[in-house]
């Protein structure tokens, strides 16, 4: 566990945080700008010294106030990618991934190279290579530093949309093959959902909510930050099986509840995260008898909260033991006579369901070197 109870007054800004992190996967670090998202990671890396409290990765500690312990950069073995990649200019690509070596391994080097794709690029000068290809090999860099934890702050803030698009595959292959628990800091909640498996957010420098992605996404503390047309859920479900007639795949939420999606190249059993938009549920009271939706599943309605502008409702739904957002109309709210407790049946129309929005969610495979000590 990264455990992280800290004060820290910079600026205007008064951070005061408690935070309990994982040592897997990748932890999203979320808030608009000014709200201490950067200054926590610099704090975490060492490069700002927290005015109290304790840091601690795992067993060791970092920072402790009471004790006067204060490690330098370099001893906290924390790898980190900021938002500009910052290779030495006079080192080859090659030249920088060595530099971040702690030691020569030549299996380690080439299966950063292979994950990363940066083979080609090995002979080349840093001021030859797209924004993208930069930061593949800061990342590289800093994977070959053997570091407990990385840090990534923004790494697609400073890129255009084609170089983002560019990089994205590289960091969702990271987050799938590598043993080594990352924070990454962003203010877009796309790159979220398709990257992270635990969210915090930071509000003013304060950290309301923190927690596994598909619990929070579609809580009622993150609705604020969704416009009506991005307010959506995540849901976790399993692949139980293929029908090649109709191109469907079918996929399990629990409890016997069964969902088709589009069809996608899966083993049974294996784990999926899916996204469902509130725009694209409507509700019924009573089950249709003839429907051209095929997912039609039953609901107990749990929230009902208008929308300002007075003209939707958000209806939270519980399904099995997962919880959704759904968007009437207020005239078909009244009409439906919704109140809390209720049980109705959620239509989710399966174009949206579409590939986009299928994060696998797969054991994670060690890179050599990368192993959290």
């Amino acid at each position: 566990m990264l455990s992280v109870c800290i004060d820290k007054r910079q600026g205007d800004l008064d951070l005061q945080l408690d935070i309990q992190l994982p040592l897997q996967g990748i932890s999203a670090i979320f808030g608009r700008s000014g709200a201490g998202k950067t200054s926590l990671i610099n704090m975490l890396s060492g490069l700002v010294r927290p005015d109290r409290g304790r840091i601690a990765l795992g067993d060791e500690v970092l920072f402790d106030s009471s004790r006067n312990i204060h490690l330098r950069p370099e001893q906290r073995r924390i790898g980190y990618v900021f938002q500009d990649a910052r290779l030495f200019p006079h080192y080859s690509v090659e030249g920088n991934l060595r530099y971040g070596s702690r030691k020569p391994d030549p299996k380690q080097f080439a299966d950063v190279i292979e994950l990363l794709g940066i083979g080609p690029l090995l002979q080349r000068a840093p001021a030859t290579l797209s924004g993208g290809e930069r930061q593949r090999v800061a990342i590289g860099r800093a994977l070959l530093s053997e570091p407990r934890l990385l840090l990534m702050d923004e790494p697609l803030a400073s890129l255009d949309l084609p170089r983002k698009r560019e990089l994205m595959p590289y960091l969702e292959r990271l987050a799938a093959e590598v043993r080594l628990p990352i924070l990454y800091v962003s203010h877009s909640l796309d790159e979220i959902l398709r990257l992270a498996d635990h969210l915090v957010l930071l509000d003013r420098g304060r950290a309301p909510l923190q927690g596994p992605l598909e619990d929070l996404w579609g809580s009622e503390q993150m609705r604020p930050w969704f416009s009506v047309e991005e307010l959506s859920t995540v849901l976790r479900a399993q692949v139980v099986g293929q029908d090649l007639r109709w191109q469907l795949t079918h996929l399990s939420l629990g409890d016997g509840l069964g969902l088709w999606v589009r069809k996608f190249e899966a083993q049974n059993g294996q784990g999926v995260r899916l996204r469902i938009r509130a725009n694209d549920i409507s509700i019924v009271r009573t089950r249709p008898q003839q429907s051209s939706i095929r997912n039609i599943l039953p609901a107990t309605i749990e929230a009902l909260q208008p929308d300002d502008d007075g003209h939707l409702m958000a209806v939270q739904l519980r399904i099995g033991t997962q919880r959704l957002w759904a968007h009437i109309t207020l005239w078909a709210a009244a009409e439906l006579a919704l109140k809390p407790g209720d049980t109705a049946f959620a239509q989710i129309k399966g174009i949206s369901l579409n590939p986009g929005d299928w994060t696998t969610q797969d054991d994670r495979t060690a890179i050599p070197g990368t192993h959290p000590r």
